[in-house]
């Protein structure tokens, strides 16, 4: 794994290689950014977006958090860090596409399923229960169905977790009213971390299947 001074070697390779051979590209972007797709993914340091979908620099507006997740829509007072991006990202970068991608072997969604992290206090676990409680309404079937341990039980509620922040997406008054137009549209994905594959939400179906 890599060290804080290997990510400063990196750097030094990156200024000496892709900023030199891409110069161009910095040079535009410079100047400002127009990304058509957010992109809404977990904090996890195996699945990096970027990597995933094979993009450069300045193409993909990127949140990353624990499983993922986008709370509702809300007025109360408090740091919305997701919120003022998505805000950011649709009302003054006017993205086309927001794509919510969760993964295989989700630690957040595990903590949600077994609700290991339940009880415990702010700062040694405590904020991550309550950020990953929103998940709490689609846990108790998972539960009853597959119980809290086991891939299948996790693998559902990993899906499920892409699921619920998609209806959470459609709480936000813009993301309705760009939705409605046609100027915005919403996915769901997931990357398996075991084989590499993405797969792709239907949400008429409700079912995921491989993108290729």
């Amino acid at each position: 794994m890599k060290s804080y001074d290997d990510l400063i070697a990196g750097y030094q390779r990156f200024r000496t290689g892709t900023w030199q051979t891409q110069h161009a590209r910095w040079e535009e972007l410079r100047e400002g950014q127009s990304p058509k797709v957010m992109v809404i993914a977990c904090s996890d340091s195996r699945v990096d977006p970027a990597q995933i979908f094979d993009v450069d620099p300045g193409e993909i507006f990127v949140v990353r958090n624990v499983a993922a997740m986008v709370p509702p829509f809300e007025t109360s007072p408090g740091q919305h860090g997701v919120s003022a991006a998505l805000e950011f990202a649709v009302q003054f970068l006017e993205v086309e596409h927001i794509v919510v991608m969760g993964h295989g072997l989700c630690g957040g969604c595990q903590a949600a399923l077994t609700q290991s992290m339940h009880g415990r206090a702010l700062g040694r676990g405590g904020f991550v229960a309550q950020w990953i409680a929103m998940l709490d309404e689609v846990r108790e079937p998972i539960a009853r169905e597959f119980g809290t341990t086991g891939r299948e039980a996790e693998r559902a509620m990993e899906l499920a977790a892409v699921k619920k922040s998609l209806e959470n997406l459609r709480t936000f008054p813009c993301v309705q009213e760009k939705e409605a137009d046609g100027s915005l549209a919403l996915h769901g994905a997931f990357f398996a971390i075991s084989d590499g594959i993405l797969h792709r939400l239907d949400e008429t179906s409700g079912l995921f299947s491989a993108a290729g």
